[in-house]
């Protein structure tokens, strides 16, 4: 039987085995509580279910529900949304009176949330119930699977090594932030999940915008923004424990407390949490910790103040390497036979890798291998030097980092037409990630070399010039400080107007340092022109291979009107920023001065505009429309030259144009909601890099530039909820992304002494961009078959997937093959939630349960084309690819308690 009948045959039992329960009526009437008028269009609708109803012109609403409690929510554009908790024996009124949004003191404006049938974007919200129901303690990323799109992947199986892609982009060009707070690397813009591995815990929700969004930030978003929003200082007072239980001995114990509102100005949030596993890829294991603090203060009732601080110490092993299909599971990769379309090869697997590589099962981890505990040779890191994690194995690849991040919101409302918001913010990461140095003896008994660590080990001690081959560090140690300030204005009754600034700044120290001298007392370096013989021997915890510190400076602008006046909504905004860029290398010595080599850049500007509209037609009906153009500066690898310090001194801003329209719809009472849109995404001037020999003999760069693609794709969301006790959701995006031109053109290069005039050509004209798939289809049966308890099927459908590749690499004029497809694979996941029907003097219990990949296929979830490390004839089918494979069945469960 095929998955996909299998997945109706359980929606069907799952229905089936639902009864259908007495209804009663729920209504009522919204109002402003400004003026007291009636809201028209307001929309009325149950958490969690797709049920609701929108008010007629007399400001009132009515839905029919079975008996039983709910959360109600009432939204209105422009206005702050509520929410009530009920009970539903009989018929009920309920009624709403609504603050106006724009200046109620809240944490979603600074953090630019997206409003239902108002901001003209395409956006998905996820709350905390959404959250609990699909996660399962997964990377933060991994809750997004389920909304056009975007493509989250674990990676190789890593704690925190998730990665997300938005519409064909890497989070590179995904705006991500934590409270209103950009959290992306200030050097090149990747995020590491691993630095916020206890969000997921303390999110109260999650926003994703797509496309250029509406932030108002001068950060720039192209693929799209996740907004992260973390619980507030509860009101009421209450004590959560929450234990977890999985696969591969994994344990994670969840506390979390708040006072409560004290005197009516303070209340206090606090949660801990402590995770541990082996992991579920061999040597992927975690240690880790995370916590969350959340305070506010109403100082007035037109002031409040709320400090937030996050963080997750952590340490875990990796699985970094990628691997060709035959090292995993021989039958799989004999699977992908030749099949072709037009005469042109779209996979095909090579039997000749059989030859080379050996079977070594789904878990295989290049980066892992034991070692013989007699060995008790201690490692160095953050600081001092710590016993091996396990004596019986060493992991080549391990990350540890801590990132705390703080910050401290200020709210004011000034008068009923302006107000200001501001944060202040710190973040300070200290940690690095482990590799080999030097020469290592190597295992090539399995499909893939390995560390020997027992022969590496034995060849140290028996050297008599110290360690041949090491273990390091590479170390990242940064702060970053700076502040967002918003200021609100109401001009009439129909245009508001926003201006604000945005201001950071960041040192990041970057060395790499002994972790383990594996045996031998000491390791020669001399690649620091600052030491003299007498330090060529390096011990636990000395830099080596090189020690710089960047710095970063960023401040922008940004002003933005929005004009919303019966059923239209318009908004426009731009924004500048400039980015300046410092080098020192604290290895190397400048030839004028003898002091250490620094450089700096001018100050880099990028600006953004955009804007768009939305039309509530009826109300049922919304439709919106945006467009912008974002002119980006370089980031610090396109600017500097981290190695010798070279500055460019034409490094060009890489640009994108985007559109984008939608339709919003509601039918059958609100049981039925659908949103459709399509989008047209261009990236000019996409930058690489080209080292050269100057005229003077000194290093340096040539900047690429000209490279061009194009991302357009339609996306789709729907909600069918025909019975109280069933729901039917669905999200399917279809996407053509590709390059647009080859590119040409050519430098002087001096490496040999005289002008040599040198040419680069990149054919990649019709290519598609890889590294997600195209086309992806999420379809999820939802029941409901007792009060608190809730069970949902998720089938993820991949298709159209181009393995990644870099562009830059294609220099053959011959060779216009597309990069290798990847198999198109269906993967299901089972979730339930039970509110078990009892509490024992005010105590509730809930259970849960996950089961991920339920029919454990076996399937690819990262591909990297013609892999420069297990190339065989590098004609861009299976046999030159290497992968990832999904993560093979696992399972979560546990209990919640709440007092």
């Amino acid at each position: 039987m095929s998955k996909i009948y299998k997945f109706l045959l359980v929606s069907f039992l799952l229905i089936s085995a639902s009864l259908y329960a007495q209804t009663y009526t729920l209504s009522g009437e919204v109002t402003s509580a400004e003026t007291g008028e009636k809201l028209i269009g307001a929309n009325v609708y149950v958490k969690n279910t797709t049920i609701g109803a929108a008010t007629d012109v007399d400001g009132k609403y009515s839905m029919t529900l079975d008996k039983g409690e709910y959360t109600v929510v009432c939204s209105f554009v422009g206005f702050e949304t509520q929410t009530v908790p009920i009970d539903l024996t009989n018929n009920m009124d309920l009624d709403f009176v609504l603050k106006d949004y724009q200046f109620s003191l809240s944490v979603t404006v600074i953090s630019d949330r997206a409003k239902e049938r108002e901001t003209p974007v395409a956006f998905t919200n996820v709350d905390k119930r959404d959250m609990e129901l699909q996660l399962g303690s997964q990377d933060i990323p991994m809750a997004l699977n389920t909304t056009p799109s975007v493509y989250a992947t674990m990676q190789g199986g890593g704690a925190g090594d998730a990665r997300v892609n938005v519409r064909g982009f890497d989070q590179r060009n995904i705006a991500i932030m934590i409270n209103g707070v950009p959290v992306n690397d200030m050097e090149w813009g990747w995020v590491y999940w691993s630095n916020w591995d206890g969000v997921g815990d303390a999110t109260s929700s999650l926003q994703i915008q797509r496309g250029l969004s509406a932030v108002n930030l001068s950060t720039i978003s192209i693929g799209g923004t996740m907004n992260i929003i973390t619980d507030p200082a509860q009101q009421k007072f209450g004590i959560r424990a929450k234990q977890e239980f999985g696969n591969d001995g994994f344990l994670k114990s969840t506390i979390a407390a708040n006072t409560g509102l004290i005197d009516n100005k303070f209340a206090f949030s606090v949660l801990g949490v402590r995770k541990t596993g082996d992991g579920v890829i061999d040597g992927t294991w975690t240690d880790a910790w995370a916590y969350y603090f959340g305070a506010s203060w109403n100082a007035s009732e037109t002031n409040r103040f709320e400090l937030y601080a996050i963080g997750a110490p952590q340490r875990h092993g990796q699985n970094s390497y990628m691997q060709n299909l035959g090292a995993y599971d021989h039958n799989f990769a004999a699977s992908l036979t030749s099949e072709t379309e037009e005469g042109v090869v779209i996979y095909d697997y090579d039997q000749a890798a059989f030859t080379k590589y050996k079977e070594a099962g789904r878990k295989f981890n290049e980066n892992y291998n034991t070692v013989n505990p007699s060995y008790t040779g201690q490692q160095f890191w953050d600081g001092s030097t710590h016993e091996r994690f396990d004596p019986n194995f060493i992991n080549e690849r391990e990350n540890y980092y801590h990132k705390p991040q703080i910050n401290l919101n200020w709210f004011s409302q000034f008068s009923d037409v302006f107000s200001l918001y501001t944060t202040a913010y710190y973040s300070g990461g200290v940690g690095g990630g482990s590799g080999t140095f030097g020469s290592m003896v190597w295992d090539y008994s399995g499909p893939s070399r390995i560390v020997d660590w027992d022969g590496t080990i034995a060849r140290n001690k028996a050297s008599t010039t110290g360690s041949r081959g090491i273990l390091r560090n590479s170390v990242n140690k940064q702060w970053t400080v700076g502040a967002i300030s918003r200021a609100y204005i109401k001009a009439s009754r129909y245009l508001k107007l926003s201006f604000g600034g945005d201001w950071r700044t960041a040192e990041i120290f970057h060395f790499r340092e002994v972790r383990d001298l594996l045996g031998g007392t000491y390791y020669t370096f001399t690649g620091n022109e600052f030491d003299n013989a007498s330090q060529y021997n390096k011990k636990l915890g000395d830099k080596i291979d090189y020690d710089f510190t960047n710095t970063v400076d960023w401040i922008g602008g940004y002003g933005q009107f929005e004009y919303t006046k019966d059923q239209l909504t318009f908004y426009g905004m731009g924004g500048y920023s400039v980015t300046k860029y410092g080098y020192t290398n604290n290895f190397v010595k400048d030839t004028t001065t003898g002091g250490k080599i620094k450089t700096e850049t001018d100050y880099l500007g990028g600006f953004q505009v955009k804007g768009g509209a939305s039309i509530r037609a009826t109300q049922n009906v919304d439709l919106f429309v945006n467009a912008g153009y974002v002119s980006k500066a370089p980031i610090f690898d396109n600017s500097i030259n981290d190695r010798t310090g070279y500055v460019s001194p034409d490094a060009e801003n890489e640009k994108f144009t985007s559109f984008e329209a939608g339709i919003n719809t509601r039918a059958f009472d609100g049981r039925l909601n659908f949103k459709i849109n399509g989008y047209y995404t261009t990236w000019i001037d996409r930058t690489n890099t080209i080292g050269i020999i100057n005229q003077d003999g000194s290093e340096g760069l040539v900047f690429v530039t000209g490279m061009d693609q194009r991302h357009m794709g339609l996306e789709l969301e729907g909600a069918y909820q025909p019975w109280s006790f069933f729901r039917f959701d669905v999200a399917a995006s279809f996407g053509n992304w590709e390059y647009t031109n080859d590119v040409s053109g050519f430098y002087k290069d001096y490496t040999t002494g005289g002008a040599a005039d040198e040419s680069y050509n990149f054919y990649v004209e019709g290519l598609k961009v890889g590294d997600s798939p195209q086309t992806q289809v999420v379809v999820a049966a939802s029941i409901f078959p007792t009060k608190g308890m809730q069970a949902q099927l998720v089938m993820k459908h991949y298709d159209n997937y181009y393995a990644n590749w870099d562009p830059f690499s294609r220099t053959d004029p011959n060779d216009r093959v597309q990069p290798w497809l990847v198999p198109s694979a269906d993967v299901f996941d089972l979730h339930v939630l039970y509110d078990l029907p009892f509490n024992l003097s005010g105590v509730k219990f809930q259970l849960f349960a996950h089961v991920f990949n339920l029919f454990d296929t076996i399937y690819i979830q990262d591909a990297v084309d013609n892999s420069a490390y297990n190339g065989w004839d590098f004609d861009h089918d299976a046999d030159d690819a290497e992968v990832f494979l999904g993560l093979p069945q696992t399972f979560n469960v546990g209990i919640v308690v709440e007092y």
